[in-house]
């Protein structure tokens, strides 16, 4: 499985009256995960871009466990568990700094062709990360 943790107050204003994070920013949350494990592999999504390709969301599922609050610290986890050919599905996961789950869900990504917006497979740098990283189990 390719794996990646990210950790992080919970900022004042992520919050609402009640000092509870609004459900909005765990898909942001999600996404600052995804995009630290690109990085943090070799590829961050803005030379994927470059490159000609643009990963879009083709859907989000997200499951609302435990309320983060202003003061948490939380930790954001993202998961890959095969080489994508058209979808990458990514795991994901929000906890507080007592392991307590806050939220769960995956995203899906597809792939276009930057300049004509017709879907393509997955970059072949990126196919490689994946696949080094399953390997490196």
């Amino acid at each position: 499985m390719m794996y990646f943790e990210l950790k992080f107050p919970v900022r004042y204003y992520e919050t609402d009256q009640m000092g509870v994070v609004h459900h909005s920013n765990y898909i942001r949350y999600f996404e600052c995960a995804r995009n630290g494990m690109m990085a943090d592999g070799g590829y961050p999504i803005e030379q994927c871009e470059a490159e000609g390709v643009t990963i879009p969301i083709v859907s989000v599922e997200c499951k609302y466990r435990y309320p983060a609050r202003m003061g948490d610290v939380l930790t954001v986890t993202a998961s890959i568990e095969k080489v994508p050919l058209a979808k990458l599905v990514i795991r994901q996961t929000v906890s507080n700094q007592d392991g307590k789950l806050c939220a769960e869900g995956s995203v899906t990504l597809g792939f276009l062709n930057k300049e004509t917006g017709r879907p393509v497979a997955c970059p072949q740098k990126l196919a490689d990360l994946i696949e080094k990283r399953l390997s490196d189990r």
